[in-house]
């Protein structure tokens, strides 16, 4: 790479100028960012009483809505059947822009299966800068700026909020204690680990999420992260959702 000398070029083209000749604003390049959104749903008692050919009509009218949006979205869907009281179905959406996922959620929500569906939690987050690719991208593509989403089976969710002792650290101080949790993970290739931001979004300040093919590699991570300096500053840090990745239709046919 050349390597320019600005102070040299400054000095022979009349010194530093402070102030711009003109008077439009400056333009600077935009960072494109991703929102990131968990979509939690538990499904009405009332949907396993339908006939099975009802079910399926229905079934198939959601997927049409779901699938239309996978061009606008990286789309995940998984199931908690069996893994949780609270929730049956979970969506990861990683996009562009809120105003689809509102449009996408309100058009689901106006199908048939979608009168018998609830909100049991939702979470949404940012990314610093564009991240996430598609699971099916290559290997080779994927480096710390580039993470293939959705690439392994289970998915855990954390969230996470920090105590105001956190903020009175310096910058260098948290930097360091970030720093020694992703050298635990490290520990771990299996386990992809993303952090996303929620702050101003929702109660929490941190989405945290582990893929990973074995969640008995997952539940020995958890245990080491809980003996780090900085899990002594998280309000919030248990995992409360064990998610398993499944074809929508597979998802839908959990549900009964």
């Amino acid at each position: 790479m050349e390597k320019v000398n600005f102070e040299k070029e400054m000095s022979e083209t009349g010194g530093l100028r402070l102030v711009a000749d003109n008077k439009e604003p400056q333009k600077f390049p935009l960072v494109e960012k991703q929102f990131v959104n968990f979509m939690f749903f538990r499904v009405n008692s009332d949907w396993r009483k339908l006939a099975a050919a009802e079910k399926t009509e229905f079934k198939n009218e959601f997927a049409a809505v779901f699938h239309h949006f996978g061009r606008d979205f990286l789309l995940y869907s998984y199931s908690l059947i069996g893994f949780d009281s609270k929730a049956d179905l979970m969506f990861w959406r990683i996009g562009t822009s809120l105003d689809l996922i509102q449009e996408m959620t309100a058009k689901l929500y106006r199908t048939n299966l979608g009168s018998f569906l609830e909100t049991a939690d939702n979470y949404l987050s940012t990314t610093k800068k564009m991240m996430f690719i598609p699971g099916a991208a290559s290997p080779n593509y994927e480096d710390r700026f580039h993470v293939r989403a959705g690439a392994k089976k289970y998915h855990f969710l954390y969230p996470c909020s920090k105590q105001s002792e956190w903020y009175a650290k310096s910058g260098e101080e948290r930097d360091a204690l970030v720093e020694e949790n992703f050298m635990v993970g490290k520990k771990f290739p299996n386990i992809k680990i993303h952090l996303t931001h929620s702050f101003g979004f929702g109660d929490q300040e941190y989405i945290v999420s582990f893929e990973t093919d074995e969640p008995k590699d997952f539940l020995a991570l958890a245990e080491e992260l809980k003996e780090t300096p900085a899990s002594k500053f998280t309000l919030r840090g248990m995992p409360v959702y064990t998610c398993r990745q499944r074809n929508l239709m597979d998802c839908l046919d959990a549900l009964g």
